[in-house]
């Protein structure tokens, strides 16, 4: 039932988020890559879709043709094994370049499987980054600098961030043009927010004065429960076109990508999740690049 349609009732023209239905532009092809648009993957609640997104969102933004580079930024490390890249003890990892002035970014970037995407992969080293940070000169910069020699590389940055709103994260927030916010279509995810926006205002007032909200994108939601439909009229309600159309679905799908270790338009290339996340690309790109965010 969950995967007949894409939309809430298509005969109606409707998205999920109520709105009237449209077709999202086809992005224009690059005639070359760089400098990237950075942005960050935040939300202090685990558990909400935060990684799923990133591997998804950046898989199908490099099948749109732009070169995409995704940064793991969790300790947990979710981002690296969900794209196959098995833990190596010798391998250079974000927290080396932070931490380690000789440490190469070259050296860490990963290629996945997918063409035009690649990986900073992260490991349970990073736990230990959030103490060292505090005694770091221009500590809210030090991912910035790690990430500057490859900024006319690619395309779109992502950052992958853990559910946290400390120093990695406030890190990530400093070096990025916008952020994302997965929620959880559910009364703790809404309350949450209002943290969340808060201290993405602090961060543009006091350190990073380009930084803004992309977008909102409402995952797992159900439409068969009417809890869902009533958090997700709130959450047009309050931050209007900032939630994106495209609305993620709940679906087994997702679970088994990250078992199978890749995206799920490779792992199950015509389902209808993979359909939302290519949506979500082009609505992206539609925000990003013709600068309406």
């Amino acid at each position: 039932m969950a995967d007949d349609a894409l939309f809430d009732a298509s005969e109606q023209k409707t998205f999920l988020t109520g709105r009237p239905y449209r077709e999202f532009p086809e992005p224009a092809p690059l005639d070359k890559h760089g400098p990237a648009t950075v942005l960050s993957m935040v939300n202090q609640k685990g558990g909400v879709g935060k990684t799923t997104s990133t591997i998804n969102l950046g898989a199908c933004l490099a099948e749109q043709g732009r070169k995409v580079l995704l940064v793991d930024l969790d300790p947990q490390g979710a981002l690296s094994a969900g794209l196959g890249v098995s833990h190596d003890e010798e391998q250079v990892t974000v927290y080396d370049l932070l931490f380690d002035n000789t440490a190469s970014i070259h050296a860490a970037i990963k290629h996945s499987n997918v063409s035009g995407l690649d990986l900073v992969p992260a490991n349970i080293d990073l736990s230990a980054a959030e103490i060292q940070l505090v005694n770091e000169v221009g500590r809210e910069h030090t991912l910035a600098r790690a990430l500057r020699p490859v900024r006319n590389e690619y395309d779109i940055i992502i950052i992958d961030c853990g559910p946290s709103l400390g120093l990695l994260t406030v890190n990530a927030l400093a070096c990025s043009h916008g952020v994302i916010i997965p929620m959880e279509c559910e009364y703790f995810s809404l309350r949450g927010l209002a943290l969340l926006t808060d201290t993405v205002e602090k961060v543009r007032d006091r350190i990073n004065f380009d930084l803004d909200i992309v977008g909102i994108l409402v995952t797992m939601f159900d439409r068969r429960t009417t809890h869902a439909r009533e958090v997700m009229d709130r959450v047009v309600e309050v931050f209007g076109d900032r939630v994106f159309d495209t609305v993620i679905t709940r679906t087994v799908r997702f679970p088994e990508t990250s078992v199978a270790g890749e995206p799920i338009i490779t792992w199950a290339p015509r389902s209808q999740g993979a359909e939302q996340y290519r949506n979500l690309a082009r609505e992206l790109l539609e925000r990003t690049e013709r600068g309406t965010a």
